[in-house]
């Protein structure tokens, strides 16, 4: 997962306020019902030592759910506020949070934030009819970053009737109408995947379109199309299914993502370029080696000393003097790996803590290797 969306809440004032709450809007008593859970929410924090401005900030925001929309249709939501009220990430979760969080700390407390959100995977869905098509490319589902609508040309759309001699001349006009504009989409989505990195693109609507938008597709686009029955382009059509479905894509290719993190490990040692543990995984994030930091959904009870900078860390006070630091301050080893990643420009993969290499909670794959390289 590229983490660089997480830069914005380590440049903010600390402590942090981190949520992971149920936001879910579906009932007819859905307004009272997210009401009971951001107060308990809110309860929670302050509880905490959350000043007032921070826990008035989670409120406010958690709430907007009432307010209909977009943020109405989510069903577990993920906030970052810092100390000065601001909110540093509003994400949404891929559910309704199976790991609850409402903590006020000196560090974000990222890891569960990160096991739960939605899918970020790039993708491009297609919702397509004989005249056009409406495209967008998102990493989360339902949350897309660019949208666009190409229309074609409606003229002889519909085969008609018409007896005689002319009736061929009818159905063929009206056939070349419909592959030149799918001929449009195609060209459109080719540029769109292309500049997204788009890792799948989803077709939904009427079943002729589908069939020439994929004919006309480039091998770009045509090595990464799906194609679906539900779903329709015309007025008031239910989009739901859609997004369903590209749910249940980015969720399965994110499983085969952590399963390839794990196997890159495994066929990096062979070569030097990863290390597994604690100890080994600190020494190369210290050095900027770390191309992708994998750690296990579940983390050890233990902690790491960190600096001001984000790879100034370490796992004793050698370490430290080492790099200057005399004020060192622990965290969580979490927390720390995350930092000095995000810090780093390294990927971050979170899995199971049963599919780890070796039993260990924390691997790297890595840039480089230099001689202090454990072999």
């Amino acid at each position: 997962m590229d983490v660089t969306f997480l830069e914005q809440v380590f440049s903010a004032p600390g402590p942090y306020a981190t949520i992971c709450a149920d936001v879910t809007h579906t009932t007819e008593n859905a307004d009272a019902e997210v009401e009971l859970r951001v107060r308990a929410v809110c309860e929670e924090l302050a509880a905490g030592g959350a000043p007032e401005g921070v826990v008035e900030s989670v409120r406010s925001q958690l709430l907007q759910a009432n307010d209909g929309g977009e943020i109405a249709t989510l069903r577990g939501r993920a906030l970052i506020v810092a100390a000065d009220g601001s909110v540093v990430l509003d994400e949404a979760l891929a559910d309704v949070p199976r790991d609850p969080v409402a903590r006020w700390s000196p560090h974000p407390d990222l890891l569960p934030v990160l096991r739960q959100l939605a899918g970020r995977v790039p993708h491009v869905v297609v919702v397509a009819d004989r005249v056009g098509a409406d495209l967008s490319v998102a990493t989360t589902p339902g949350r897309p970053t660019d949208e666009e609508t190409v229309e074609g040309d409606t003229f002889h759309m519909r085969k008609v009737k018409v007896g005689g001699w002319a009736h061929n001349t009818y159905m063929h006009t009206a056939e070349n109408q419909w592959e030149e504009n799918a001929g449009q989409v195609a060209d459109h989505l080719h540029r769109l995947v292309t500049g997204s990195g788009a890792q799948f693109v989803l077709v939904a609507g009427d079943v002729r379109a589908r069939q020439l938008i994929a004919d006309k597709a480039s091998k770009e686009v045509g090595d990464i199309l799906i194609s679906m029955e539900e779903g329709g382009r015309a007025a008031g059509a239910d989009r739901a299914p859609i997004e369903r479905r590209a749910l249940e894509l980015v969720a399965e290719y994110e499983g085969h993502g952590q399963a390839g993190a794990v196997e890159q490990v495994q066929a990096a040692s062979a070569h030097g370029l990863a290390v597994t543990g604690t100890a080994s995984v600190v020494e190369a994030l210290r050095k900027a080696q770390v191309e992708t930091l994998v750690l296990a959904d579940q983390a050890d009870d233990e902690q790491l000393l960190v600096g001001t900078d984000p790879l100034q860390i370490g796992v004793d006070e050698a370490d430290m003097t080492a790099v200057g630091v005399s004020d060192a301050q622990r965290v969580p080893v979490d927390q720390a790996l995350l930092r000095a990643a995000v810090g780093s420009d390294a990927a971050v993969v979170v899995v199971r803590r049963s599919a780890m290499p070796d039993g260990v909670s924390v691997a790297a794959v890595l840039r480089y290797t230099d001689a202090s390289t454990p072999s």
